[in-house]
């Protein structure tokens, strides 16, 4: 694996970053992140306990109500934005290189896709921070009243390891555009990519204290920073389960919650389509980032009558899909987070196969070092099994059937979940139905996993609420206040 050795030669940061310095955990604390693709140590960890939350919790806070951040112009705040752009931009294949080390992933995708989107993330909301701004209302009598769209204060940002940079920014840059303060919590599995980005932020002039980043586990670091009082709000992505305890947690406190949880998306094929595209569709849909994607077109729905000549095509791309060295310029399957969600994944396969699904094609672990899983596609798959209803978060496909329109929405609709979904067919009328009767809140239509930072992203049902990117997301982000000027 010499490229992969090779690209271990980048300067990794390992402490916490709280008021714009790097320190260790107050007790000393570390823990170990590995190279899923290797199974081997990439570094130790800076452990933030609960006296470290307090710390950076305290320096946002108190960054928050310096004059320096304070008397900022939302322009100034801008150009920085946009100054931490052109340096992640001038660092993204060191941080392409960091992302695919710590989680597996094909460096393509991390170059091509990840940091690039990261890059035009900031910029968007870099031209956003001087535009959000309240409005005059005529009420009755004398009185001037109108409106302003303040910060919230402090937020508390709690990221996967799926996409580790990218969805935290999705949270940091709409944050720090609103003129609020950051204390991010990474994932335990993939802390590094984000504690590299606090060295940028620092050399692009942010004031100390404006961003904060406290590696640590979500059962430590994550609950504290949820129960910690003087945060504003949590805004979190990971799982529906996790997701419902910080709802209980920041119940006590009454804070600010927007959550972008688990999915177990629909991507439905009908037999007007174009199959070969389509087919090409659901594996992306489902093999794009190892299938550790929120969005990923798990449940796979064929019209009846094109079933077969549509599962060949699929199956036939499944076992294309071979799993590899991450740093292969051709591998576009890389390796599952960690050991502990590999076998999470294997577990999934096999309560498929004692449930009755038939399994095509993958379903097993790779004969190499690391933490690797074929390409998987089961058939013959019923609404009721688990591999229908449950997020497996690993390259697993599970394919159903169905005979028109309204048993495609309501089979498209048979889960707890409403993140995204996916439409394939010509026919524009039928396109548009079906989109309207999904319950998801991103519907793709002969296309899947596409984003922009100008579209909002979120959840329907358990899949959570709020929005990320775009302009709803500024929602998030600020608190509107009402003011009065009596002109009698």
């Amino acid at each position: 694996m010499s490229n992969g050795r090779a690209a271990t030669d980048v300067q990794l940061q390992t402490q916490l970053f709280i008021g714009g310095e790097f320190v260790d955990a107050a007790d000393g604390s570390t823990f170990r992140v590995e190279n899923p693709a290797e199974a081997s140590t990439l570094a130790e960890v800076a452990e933030a306990g609960e006296a470290d939350v307090d710390r950076a919790v305290k320096a946002a806070r108190a960054a928050f109500e310096s004059k320096e951040w304070q008397r900022l112009a939302a322009r100034d705040r801008g150009l920085l934005l946009f100054r931490l752009a052109d340096l992640i931009e001038a660092h993204i294949d060191e941080l392409a290189r960091i992302e695919t080390l710590d989680n597996g992933k094909p460096f393509f995708e991390s170059r091509q896709i990840d940091l690039p989107d990261v890059v035009r993330v900031f910029r968007y909301y870099a031209g956003w921070a001087d535009k959000i701004h309240g409005e005059t209302i005529p009420v009755a009598g004398p009185v001037l009243n109108y409106t302003r769209r303040e910060p919230l204060g402090v937020v508390g940002a709690i990221v996967p390891w799926n996409f580790p940079l990218l969805l935290a920014m999705w949270k940091v840059a709409p944050a720090l555009a609103c003129g609020n303060t950051v204390v991010l919590k990474p994932s335990a599995e993939t802390p590094l990519s984000a504690l590299k980005l606090a060295e940028l932020v620092a050399e692009a002039g942010f004031p100390g204290g404006v961003f904060n980043v406290i590696s640590g586990f979500g059962s430590k670091a994550g609950a504290a920073l949820v129960r910690h009082p003087d945060v504003d709000k949590i805004a979190f992505t990971g799982s529906t389960e996790v997701g419902q305890e910080i709802m209980r947690e920041a119940a006590s406190t009454i804070k600010k919650v927007s959550l972008e949880l688990g999915g177990k998306s629909p991507n439905i094929v009908f037999a007007d389509a174009d199959l070969e595209a389509a087919a090409r569709g659901v594996n992306m849909g489902i093999f794009y980032g190892k299938g550790e994607v929120c969005a990923a077109g798990s449940r796979l729905f064929v019209e009846s009558k094109v079933h077969d000549e549509l599962m060949e095509n699929v199956v036939a791309r499944a076992k294309k899909m071979t799993p590899g060295d991450p740093f292969d310029k051709n591998t576009r399957l890389g390796a599952i987070v960690s050991e502990r969600q590999m076998e999470r994944v294997l577990g999934y396969v096999e309560r498929g196969v004692s449930e009755g699904a038939k399994l095509l094609t993958g379903g097993a672990r790779v004969d190499r070092p690391g933490y690797f899983v074929e390409a998987t596609v089961f058939d013959k798959v019923t609404s009721d099994m688990t591999i229908a209803q449950e997020e497996i978060f690993g390259p697993v496909l599970a394919a159903l059937t169905f005979d028109d329109v309204e048993e495609a929405i309501a089979l498209g609709n048979s889960t707890i979940y409403g993140l995204a979904a996916g439409v394939w067919t010509q026919d524009l009328k039928k396109a548009h139905k079906v989109a309207h009767g999904l319950r998801a809140g991103t519907v793709w239509v002969n296309t899947y996993n596409r984003y922009d930072a100008a579209s909002p992203f979120g959840g329907y049902k358990q899949s959570g609420f709020g929005r990320d990117l775009g302009m709803h997301a500024l929602e998030q982000y600020t608190q509107v206040k009402s003011i009065w000027i009596d002109l009698s």
